[in-house]
């Protein structure tokens, strides 16, 4: 276990998870920011770079798991993004569908928020959102969040224009 709150574990992702996993990452509403599902491919790999992340930084996207139900419900964690020529700490997160409008994003969020200032030191943490993925932009303002940017991510053959919030650490 990484993190905990009230409702939820985050954890490292393990070979287990894969196939609850893979249920989340293949269905295109969840991955909508991404305008696809991933295939079985695309989920190995993504497994894998969250590996790769744990080796090189000690964090990443972690499993989210409901403490009610045990279920993996989603992910969230932190990575380092590029923005303007620079790496960024970037919370990031994905959610079963069933589980969405519950508090859950926010809550593992701002969990992540705390632990990139407290355990990790970082003075300042971002989201990194699609300018139309409305949902994930109100997660980023309940975790105390403002717009400081926005740029244009080239995925897939696609222009995809991109919001980029972020918080201070208190007394920065």
């Amino acid at each position: 276990m990484v993190l905990e709150t009230e409702r939820l574990i985050l954890r490292r992702f393990m070979e287990p998870d894969g196939a609850a996993w893979s249920k989340v990452l293949a269905d295109p509403q969840v991955m909508y920011a991404y305008e696809h599902g991933f295939s079985p491919e695309e989920v190995r790999q993504w497994m894998d770079r969250q590996q790769e992340r744990y080796e090189k930084n000690g964090f990443g996207l972690w499993a989210v798991v409901e403490k009610e139900s045990g279920e993996l419900i989603g992910d969230c964690g932190i990575t380092m993004q590029d923005w303007n020529g620079r790496e960024v700490p970037e919370i990031g997160y994905h959610l079963r569908r069933d589980k969405w409008s519950q508090g859950f994003a926010t809550e593992g969020a701002v969990a992540c928020r705390e632990y990139g200032f407290r355990a990790l030191g970082f003075p300042e943490v971002f989201s990194i959102i699609r300018d139309n993925n409305f949902p994930s932009q109100r997660v980023a303002i309940r975790n105390g969040m403002s717009v400081r940017g926005a740029f244009v991510k080239h995925y897939r053959g696609m222009d995809m224009p991109h919001l980029v919030f972020s918080v201070r650490r208190m007394g920065r």
